[in-house]
Protein backbone atom coordinates (compact mmCIF):
# COMPACT_ATOMS: atom_id res chain seq x y z
CA UNK A 1 0.00 0.00 0.00
CA UNK A 2 2.96 2.41 0.11
CA UNK A 3 4.86 1.54 -2.97
CA UNK A 4 3.59 5.37 -4.45
CA UNK A 5 5.22 6.76 -0.88
CA UNK A 6 8.34 4.77 -1.33
CA UNK A 7 8.69 5.79 -4.73
CA UNK A 8 8.42 9.33 -3.86
CA UNK A 9 10.45 9.19 -0.84
CA UNK A 10 13.48 7.32 -2.84
CA UNK A 11 13.52 10.08 -5.48
CA UNK A 12 13.70 12.91 -2.72
CA UNK A 13 17.07 10.72 -1.17
CA UNK A 14 18.41 9.99 -4.58
CA UNK A 15 19.35 13.87 -4.80
CA UNK A 16 20.70 13.88 -1.47
CA UNK A 17 23.26 11.16 -1.77
CA UNK A 18 24.76 13.51 -4.53
CA UNK A 19 25.53 16.32 -2.16
CA UNK A 20 28.82 16.88 -0.18
CA UNK A 21 26.96 17.88 2.90
CA UNK A 22 23.51 18.68 4.42
CA UNK A 23 22.86 22.45 4.20
CA UNK A 24 19.90 24.48 5.73
CA UNK A 25 18.94 25.15 1.94
CA UNK A 26 19.13 21.24 0.21
CA UNK A 27 17.42 20.23 3.68
CA UNK A 28 14.52 22.67 2.98
CA UNK A 29 14.08 21.78 -0.64
CA UNK A 30 13.89 17.82 0.49
CA UNK A 31 11.65 18.59 3.25
CA UNK A 32 9.36 20.75 0.57
CA UNK A 33 9.29 17.02 -1.44
CA UNK A 34 8.93 14.73 1.69
CA UNK A 35 5.84 17.10 2.61
CA UNK A 36 3.86 16.76 -0.58
CA UNK A 37 5.27 13.25 -0.85
CA UNK A 38 2.85 12.69 2.32
CA UNK A 39 0.08 14.57 1.44
CA UNK A 40 -0.35 13.06 -1.60
CA UNK A 41 -0.23 9.94 0.50
CA UNK A 42 -3.53 11.15 2.29
CA UNK A 43 -1.69 12.23 5.45
CA UNK A 44 -3.44 14.34 8.04
CA UNK A 45 -2.18 18.05 7.12
CA UNK A 46 -1.17 19.06 10.65
CA UNK A 47 0.82 15.48 11.42
CA UNK A 48 2.59 16.21 8.23
CA UNK A 49 2.95 19.87 9.04
CA UNK A 50 4.82 18.22 13.03
CA UNK A 51 6.65 15.55 10.93
CA UNK A 52 8.19 18.34 8.88
CA UNK A 53 9.62 20.65 11.60
CA UNK A 54 10.47 17.75 13.93
CA UNK A 55 12.69 16.28 11.06
CA UNK A 56 13.90 19.85 9.97
CA UNK A 57 14.88 20.99 13.68
CA UNK A 58 16.72 17.35 14.30
CA UNK A 59 18.41 17.78 10.35
CA UNK A 60 20.04 21.15 10.40
CA UNK A 61 23.48 21.51 11.66
CA UNK A 62 23.68 17.97 11.88
CA UNK A 63 26.65 17.03 11.99
CA UNK A 64 27.62 14.55 9.16
CA UNK A 65 29.91 11.28 10.37
CA UNK A 66 32.47 9.97 8.22
CA UNK A 67 30.22 6.40 8.05
CA UNK A 68 27.21 7.91 6.64
CA UNK A 69 26.71 10.17 3.67
CA UNK A 70 24.15 13.34 3.92
CA UNK A 71 21.47 11.45 1.77
CA UNK A 72 22.46 8.46 4.66
CA UNK A 73 21.76 10.80 7.64
CA UNK A 74 18.61 12.05 6.66
CA UNK A 75 17.25 8.97 6.27
CA UNK A 76 17.81 8.01 9.56
CA UNK A 77 16.15 11.24 10.62
CA UNK A 78 13.11 10.30 8.41
CA UNK A 79 13.12 6.41 9.80
CA UNK A 80 13.00 7.44 13.09
CA UNK A 81 10.45 9.83 13.02
CA UNK A 82 8.42 7.40 10.83
CA UNK A 83 8.48 4.87 13.50
CA UNK A 84 7.56 7.66 16.36
CA UNK A 85 4.59 8.61 14.10
CA UNK A 86 3.41 4.90 13.71
CA UNK A 87 3.30 4.85 17.40
CA UNK A 88 7.24 4.06 18.89
CA UNK A 89 6.99 0.50 20.11
CA UNK A 90 5.02 -2.57 18.97
CA UNK A 91 2.04 -3.17 21.23
CA UNK A 92 -0.29 -6.77 21.39
CA UNK A 93 -3.53 -7.65 23.28
CA UNK A 94 -2.88 -7.45 26.78
CA UNK A 95 -3.20 -11.40 27.56
CA UNK A 96 -1.84 -11.36 31.21
CA UNK A 97 -3.91 -10.05 34.62
CA UNK A 98 -7.70 -10.53 34.93
CA UNK A 99 -8.69 -13.51 32.93
CA UNK A 100 -11.13 -14.21 30.76
CA UNK A 101 -9.39 -11.55 28.19
CA UNK A 102 -12.33 -9.34 26.64
CA UNK A 103 -11.80 -8.16 23.31
CA UNK A 104 -14.69 -5.95 22.24
CA UNK A 105 -14.20 -5.61 18.47
CA UNK A 106 -16.00 -1.94 17.20
CA UNK A 107 -16.50 -0.19 14.07
CA UNK A 108 -18.23 0.99 10.99
CA UNK A 109 -20.40 -1.57 8.63
CA UNK A 110 -18.13 -2.80 5.88
CA UNK A 111 -14.47 -2.43 7.73
CA UNK A 112 -14.29 -5.59 8.17
CA UNK A 113 -14.71 -6.87 11.73
CA UNK A 114 -16.34 -10.13 11.81
CA UNK A 115 -13.48 -11.48 9.37
CA UNK A 116 -10.73 -9.79 11.45
CA UNK A 117 -12.87 -11.45 14.78
CA UNK A 118 -11.70 -14.92 13.02
CA UNK A 119 -8.27 -13.68 11.94
CA UNK A 120 -7.74 -12.59 15.79
CA UNK A 121 -9.06 -15.82 17.20
CA UNK A 122 -7.17 -18.04 14.85
CA UNK A 123 -4.06 -16.12 15.95
CA UNK A 124 -4.97 -16.20 19.45
CA UNK A 125 -5.36 -19.96 19.20
CA UNK A 126 -1.99 -20.33 18.06
CA UNK A 127 -0.66 -18.65 20.93
CA UNK A 128 -2.62 -21.29 23.09
CA UNK A 129 -5.44 -19.63 23.93
CA UNK A 130 -8.59 -20.86 24.24
CA UNK A 131 -10.99 -18.68 21.77
CA UNK A 132 -14.79 -17.88 22.22
CA UNK A 133 -16.49 -16.07 19.28
CA UNK A 134 -19.30 -14.15 20.47
CA UNK A 135 -21.62 -12.48 17.56
CA UNK A 136 -22.96 -9.86 18.86
CA UNK A 137 -24.48 -8.47 15.73
CA UNK A 138 -28.07 -8.96 15.63
CA UNK A 139 -29.02 -6.65 12.77
CA UNK A 140 -27.06 -7.22 9.64
CA UNK A 141 -28.43 -9.89 7.60
CA UNK A 142 -26.45 -13.47 7.95
CA UNK A 143 -24.00 -11.80 10.52
CA UNK A 144 -24.34 -14.47 13.20
CA UNK A 145 -24.59 -17.19 10.11
CA UNK A 146 -20.89 -15.73 9.35
CA UNK A 147 -19.25 -15.52 12.54
CA UNK A 148 -20.29 -19.11 12.93
CA UNK A 149 -19.11 -20.80 9.66
CA UNK A 150 -15.64 -18.73 10.56
CA UNK A 151 -15.78 -21.00 13.71
CA UNK A 152 -15.91 -23.64 11.92
CA UNK A 153 -13.59 -23.42 9.57
CA UNK A 154 -11.18 -22.48 12.20
CA UNK A 155 -12.57 -25.09 14.82
CA UNK A 156 -13.13 -22.35 17.63
CA UNK A 157 -16.70 -22.44 19.26
CA UNK A 158 -19.21 -20.02 18.60
CA UNK A 159 -21.89 -18.82 20.80
CA UNK A 160 -25.21 -19.33 19.79
CA UNK A 161 -26.60 -15.76 19.37
CA UNK A 162 -29.84 -15.17 17.74
CA UNK A 163 -31.22 -11.72 16.64
CA UNK A 164 -34.12 -11.60 19.16
CA UNK A 165 -31.56 -11.01 21.96
CA UNK A 166 -30.40 -7.73 22.89
CA UNK A 167 -26.24 -7.40 22.30
CA UNK A 168 -25.31 -6.45 25.84
CA UNK A 169 -27.98 -9.52 26.72
CA UNK A 170 -26.01 -11.93 24.79
CA UNK A 171 -22.57 -10.96 25.74
CA UNK A 172 -23.57 -11.71 29.33
CA UNK A 173 -24.41 -14.70 28.25
CA UNK A 174 -21.08 -15.60 26.76
CA UNK A 175 -19.33 -14.70 29.80
CA UNK A 176 -21.21 -17.47 31.58
CA UNK A 177 -20.73 -19.98 29.04
CA UNK A 178 -16.74 -19.28 28.87
CA UNK A 179 -16.67 -19.41 32.64
CA UNK A 180 -18.49 -22.71 32.69
CA UNK A 181 -16.54 -24.38 29.48
CA UNK A 182 -13.06 -23.08 30.25
CA UNK A 183 -12.94 -20.56 27.75
CA UNK A 184 -10.00 -17.96 28.36
CA UNK A 185 -10.60 -15.68 25.64
CA UNK A 186 -14.14 -14.24 24.29
CA UNK A 187 -14.44 -11.83 21.32
CA UNK A 188 -17.27 -9.79 20.74
CA UNK A 189 -18.45 -8.78 17.07
CA UNK A 190 -20.30 -6.03 17.48
CA UNK A 191 -22.67 -4.44 15.03
CA UNK A 192 -21.68 -1.77 12.87
CA UNK A 193 -23.31 1.43 10.81
CA UNK A 194 -22.65 2.97 7.86
CA UNK A 195 -21.79 6.37 9.93
CA UNK A 196 -21.53 7.46 13.90
CA UNK A 197 -24.69 7.54 15.33
CA UNK A 198 -26.07 7.76 18.73
CA UNK A 199 -27.97 4.54 18.87
CA UNK A 200 -24.58 2.49 17.64
CA UNK A 201 -22.54 4.42 20.56
CA UNK A 202 -25.33 4.04 23.09
CA UNK A 203 -25.17 -0.30 22.66
CA UNK A 204 -21.78 -0.15 22.16
CA UNK A 205 -21.70 1.64 26.25
CA UNK A 206 -23.99 -0.75 27.36
CA UNK A 207 -21.98 -3.84 26.43
CA UNK A 208 -18.53 -1.73 28.03
CA UNK A 209 -20.70 -1.06 30.90
CA UNK A 210 -22.13 -4.42 31.55
CA UNK A 211 -18.76 -6.30 31.48
CA UNK A 212 -15.14 -5.82 32.47
CA UNK A 213 -13.44 -5.66 28.85
CA UNK A 214 -9.90 -6.39 28.25
CA UNK A 215 -9.64 -4.44 25.16
CA UNK A 216 -11.23 -2.06 23.06
CA UNK A 217 -10.12 -2.52 18.95
CA UNK A 218 -11.68 -0.07 16.84
CA UNK A 219 -11.25 -1.57 13.28
CA UNK A 220 -11.10 0.47 10.31
CA UNK A 221 -10.96 0.41 6.34
CA UNK A 222 -7.39 1.31 5.23
CA UNK A 223 -9.18 2.47 2.00
CA UNK A 224 -10.91 5.23 3.35
CA UNK A 225 -7.84 6.83 4.65
CA UNK A 226 -8.63 10.81 6.38
CA UNK A 227 -12.36 9.28 6.98
CA UNK A 228 -10.94 6.31 9.23
CA UNK A 229 -8.74 8.87 10.93
CA UNK A 230 -12.23 11.05 11.67
CA UNK A 231 -14.14 8.21 13.05
CA UNK A 232 -11.14 6.27 15.14
CA UNK A 233 -11.05 9.90 16.83
CA UNK A 234 -14.89 9.83 17.19
CA UNK A 235 -15.06 6.10 18.68
CA UNK A 236 -11.95 6.69 20.55
CA UNK A 237 -13.62 10.12 22.21
CA UNK A 238 -17.18 7.74 23.03
CA UNK A 239 -15.46 4.73 23.97
CA UNK A 240 -12.03 5.01 24.86
CA UNK A 241 -10.78 2.10 22.59
CA UNK A 242 -7.39 0.72 23.31
CA UNK A 243 -5.90 0.34 20.10
CA UNK A 244 -6.91 0.24 16.08
CA UNK A 245 -7.15 -2.52 13.46
CA UNK A 246 -6.53 -1.45 9.97
CA UNK A 247 -7.68 -3.65 7.56
CA UNK A 248 -7.33 -3.88 3.98
CA UNK A 249 -3.30 -3.06 3.86
CA UNK A 250 -2.85 -5.21 1.20
CA UNK A 251 -5.20 -3.14 -1.51
CA UNK A 252 -4.22 0.11 -3.20
CA UNK A 253 -4.58 2.02 -0.19
CA UNK A 254 -1.94 5.76 -0.10
CA UNK A 255 -0.96 4.87 3.67
CA UNK A 256 -2.75 7.95 5.02
CA UNK A 257 -4.66 6.37 7.79
CA UNK A 258 -1.53 4.42 9.11
CA UNK A 259 0.43 7.48 9.18
CA UNK A 260 -2.43 9.74 10.95
CA UNK A 261 -3.92 7.24 12.88
CA UNK A 262 -1.74 7.09 16.20
CA UNK A 263 -1.20 11.00 16.32
CA UNK A 264 -4.91 12.02 15.60
CA UNK A 265 -6.36 9.14 18.41
CA UNK A 266 -3.13 8.64 20.75
CA UNK A 267 -3.79 5.02 20.21
CA UNK A 268 -1.57 2.43 18.69
CA UNK A 269 -2.19 0.34 15.48
CA UNK A 270 -2.01 -2.91 17.26
CA UNK A 271 -2.93 -5.40 14.20
CA UNK A 272 -2.94 -4.78 10.27
CA UNK A 273 -5.11 -7.19 8.14
CA UNK A 274 -3.09 -7.86 4.67
CA UNK A 275 -5.49 -10.38 2.43
CA UNK A 276 -8.64 -12.01 3.23
CA UNK A 277 -7.38 -15.75 4.40
CA UNK A 278 -7.83 -15.91 7.90
CA UNK A 279 -4.36 -16.38 8.38
CA UNK A 280 -3.65 -12.61 6.62
CA UNK A 281 -3.30 -10.72 10.17
CA UNK A 282 -0.19 -9.48 11.31
CA UNK A 283 1.11 -7.79 14.07
CA UNK A 284 1.55 -4.18 13.59
CA UNK A 285 5.35 -3.21 14.09
CA UNK A 286 6.33 0.34 13.98
CA UNK A 287 9.72 0.08 13.42
CA UNK A 288 9.78 -3.04 10.45
CA UNK A 289 6.88 -0.92 8.89
CA UNK A 290 8.94 2.40 8.37
CA UNK A 291 11.66 0.27 7.18
CA UNK A 292 9.12 -0.69 4.36
CA UNK A 293 7.90 2.51 3.74
CA UNK A 294 11.86 4.20 3.17
CA UNK A 295 12.30 1.04 0.49
CA UNK A 296 14.66 -0.77 3.46
CA UNK A 297 12.54 -4.52 3.48
CA UNK A 298 11.59 -5.88 6.19
CA UNK A 299 13.68 -8.87 6.61
CA UNK A 300 12.00 -9.99 10.27
CA UNK A 301 8.45 -10.42 9.52
CA UNK A 302 9.83 -12.05 6.48
CA UNK A 303 11.52 -14.89 8.59
CA UNK A 304 8.78 -14.85 11.16
CA UNK A 305 6.44 -15.73 7.88
CA UNK A 306 8.58 -18.36 6.90
CA UNK A 307 8.98 -20.02 10.34
CA UNK A 308 5.38 -20.25 10.40
CA UNK A 309 4.96 -22.22 7.69
CA UNK A 310 8.02 -24.49 7.22
CA UNK A 311 8.52 -27.01 8.99
CA UNK A 312 12.00 -27.73 10.08
CA UNK A 313 12.03 -31.13 9.46
CA UNK A 314 10.19 -31.31 5.97
CA UNK A 315 13.29 -28.01 5.28
CA UNK A 316 15.94 -30.62 6.22
CA UNK A 317 14.34 -33.19 4.25
CA UNK A 318 13.97 -30.77 1.49
CA UNK A 319 17.90 -29.55 1.47
CA UNK A 320 19.03 -33.37 1.56
CA UNK A 321 16.91 -34.00 -1.57
CA UNK A 322 18.27 -30.97 -3.14
CA UNK A 323 22.00 -32.07 -2.31
CA UNK A 324 20.88 -35.45 -4.15
CA UNK A 325 19.36 -34.49 -6.51
CA UNK A 326 16.07 -36.63 -5.59
CA UNK A 327 14.22 -33.13 -5.52
CA UNK A 328 10.80 -33.66 -7.57
CA UNK A 329 7.66 -31.81 -8.79
CA UNK A 330 5.86 -33.43 -6.05
CA UNK A 331 8.47 -31.08 -3.93
CA UNK A 332 7.86 -28.65 -6.07
CA UNK A 333 4.60 -27.98 -5.76
CA UNK A 334 4.67 -28.16 -2.00
CA UNK A 335 7.02 -25.18 -1.91
CA UNK A 336 4.27 -23.15 -4.14
CA UNK A 337 2.29 -24.11 -1.78
CA UNK A 338 4.61 -22.99 1.10
CA UNK A 339 5.01 -19.63 -0.66
CA UNK A 340 1.36 -19.07 -1.03
CA UNK A 341 0.60 -19.42 2.84
CA UNK A 342 3.33 -16.78 3.53
CA UNK A 343 1.00 -14.13 1.57
CA UNK A 344 0.89 -12.94 -1.91
CA UNK A 345 4.32 -12.47 -3.75
CA UNK A 346 4.11 -8.51 -3.92
CA UNK A 347 3.93 -8.83 0.08
CA UNK A 348 7.09 -11.11 0.19
CA UNK A 349 9.43 -9.37 -2.50
CA UNK A 350 8.26 -5.94 -0.59
CA UNK A 351 10.07 -7.49 2.42
CA UNK A 352 13.40 -7.83 0.94
CA UNK A 353 15.88 -4.84 1.33
CA UNK A 354 16.56 -3.19 -1.67
CA UNK A 355 13.78 -4.27 -3.54
CA UNK A 356 12.57 -0.98 -4.23
CA UNK A 357 15.04 -0.47 -6.80
CA UNK A 358 15.33 -3.45 -8.25
CA UNK A 359 11.82 -2.65 -9.53
CA UNK A 360 12.75 0.50 -10.85
CA UNK A 361 15.05 -1.17 -13.51
CA UNK A 362 13.08 -1.47 -16.79
CA UNK A 363 13.90 -5.68 -17.60
CA UNK A 364 13.12 -6.16 -14.04
CA UNK A 365 10.87 -9.29 -13.68
CA UNK A 366 7.15 -8.58 -11.91
CA UNK A 367 5.57 -11.05 -9.65
CA UNK A 368 2.63 -12.86 -11.30
CA UNK A 369 0.20 -14.14 -9.24
CA UNK A 370 -1.17 -16.03 -11.72
CA UNK A 371 1.66 -17.58 -13.67
CA UNK A 372 2.25 -19.13 -10.30
CA UNK A 373 -1.42 -20.51 -9.74
CA UNK A 374 -0.80 -21.87 -13.73
CA UNK A 375 1.97 -23.89 -12.44
CA UNK A 376 0.64 -25.12 -9.52
CA UNK A 377 -2.36 -26.37 -11.99
CA UNK A 378 -0.02 -27.90 -14.11
CA UNK A 379 2.00 -30.06 -11.52
CA UNK A 380 -1.84 -31.39 -9.98
CA UNK A 381 -2.81 -32.35 -13.30
CA UNK A 382 0.10 -34.56 -13.60
CA UNK A 383 -0.22 -38.07 -11.98
CA UNK A 384 1.66 -38.88 -9.19
CA UNK A 385 4.75 -41.20 -11.47
CA UNK A 386 4.93 -38.04 -13.84
CA UNK A 387 5.64 -35.99 -10.32
CA UNK A 388 8.17 -38.38 -9.35
CA UNK A 389 9.98 -38.65 -12.58
CA UNK A 390 9.49 -35.72 -15.08
CA UNK A 391 11.08 -37.76 -17.67
CA UNK A 392 8.78 -40.29 -18.47
CA UNK A 393 6.43 -36.90 -19.53
CA UNK A 394 5.84 -37.51 -23.27
CA UNK A 395 4.28 -35.55 -25.90
CA UNK A 396 0.74 -37.17 -25.17
CA UNK A 397 1.25 -36.84 -21.23
CA UNK A 398 1.78 -33.31 -22.02
CA UNK A 399 -1.63 -33.05 -24.21
CA UNK A 400 -3.29 -34.81 -21.45
CA UNK A 401 -1.99 -32.46 -18.53
CA UNK A 402 -2.46 -29.17 -20.49
CA UNK A 403 -6.05 -29.81 -20.81
CA UNK A 404 -6.39 -31.04 -17.46
CA UNK A 405 -5.12 -27.70 -16.39
CA UNK A 406 -6.92 -25.58 -18.54
CA UNK A 407 -3.46 -24.54 -20.24
CA UNK A 408 -1.73 -25.23 -23.67
CA UNK A 409 1.29 -27.68 -24.21
CA UNK A 410 4.02 -24.77 -24.20
CA UNK A 411 3.08 -23.52 -20.90
CA UNK A 412 3.02 -27.37 -19.60
CA UNK A 413 6.96 -27.38 -21.60
CA UNK A 414 7.94 -24.22 -19.59
CA UNK A 415 7.20 -25.53 -16.29
CA UNK A 416 8.76 -28.73 -17.15
CA UNK A 417 12.01 -26.93 -18.27
CA UNK A 418 11.97 -24.29 -15.69
CA UNK A 419 12.31 -27.15 -12.85
CA UNK A 420 15.06 -29.41 -15.43
CA UNK A 421 17.05 -25.83 -15.79
CA UNK A 422 16.59 -25.61 -11.57
CA UNK A 423 17.82 -29.53 -11.24
CA UNK A 424 21.06 -29.00 -13.54
CA UNK A 425 21.47 -25.36 -11.75
CA UNK A 426 21.60 -27.51 -8.32
CA UNK A 427 23.96 -30.46 -9.62
CA UNK A 428 26.52 -27.20 -10.68
CA UNK A 429 26.32 -26.02 -7.50
CA UNK A 430 26.99 -29.36 -5.12
CA UNK A 431 29.66 -29.78 -8.05
CA UNK A 432 31.64 -26.64 -6.57
CA UNK A 433 34.75 -27.03 -4.77
CA UNK A 434 34.45 -27.36 -0.87
CA UNK A 435 30.41 -27.50 -1.02
CA UNK A 436 29.29 -30.18 1.25
CA UNK A 437 27.73 -33.47 -0.42
CA UNK A 438 26.72 -35.64 2.18
CA UNK A 439 29.03 -36.40 5.25
CA UNK A 440 31.65 -35.77 2.75
CA UNK A 441 33.20 -32.35 2.16
CA UNK A 442 35.15 -32.19 -1.38
CA UNK A 443 38.95 -31.85 -0.95
CA UNK A 444 40.48 -28.64 -1.85
CA UNK A 445 43.15 -28.29 -4.36
CA UNK A 446 47.10 -28.80 -2.98
CA UNK A 447 48.00 -25.28 -2.34
CA UNK A 448 45.39 -23.65 -0.77
CA UNK A 449 45.07 -26.39 2.19
CA UNK A 450 46.18 -25.27 5.53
Amino acid sequence: MFDNLTDRLEEVFKKLRGTGKLTEENIQESMREVRMALLEADVNFQVVKQFIANITEKSVGLEVGKALSPGQQIIKVVHDELVELLGGNTEQIRLDGRQPVTIMMAGLQGSGKTTTSGKLAKMLKAKGRKPYLVPADVYRPAAIEQLQVLGDQLGIPVHPSTTDIKPVVICRQAMEAADKNGYDTLIFDTAGRLHVDEELMSELKDIQSSIQLSEVLFVADSMTGQDAVTVADKFNKDLEISGVILTKMEGDARGGAALSIKNVTGKPIKFVGIGEGLDALEVFHPDRMASRILGMGDVLTLIEKAEAVVDKQEADKLAKKLRQSTFTLEDFLGQIQQIKKMGSLDQILGMIPGINKLKQLKDAPKPDEKELAKTEAIIRSMTRKERQNHKIINGSRRQRIAAGSGTSVSDVNRVIKSYAAMLKMMKKMRGKPGLVTGKKRRKMPKGMRR
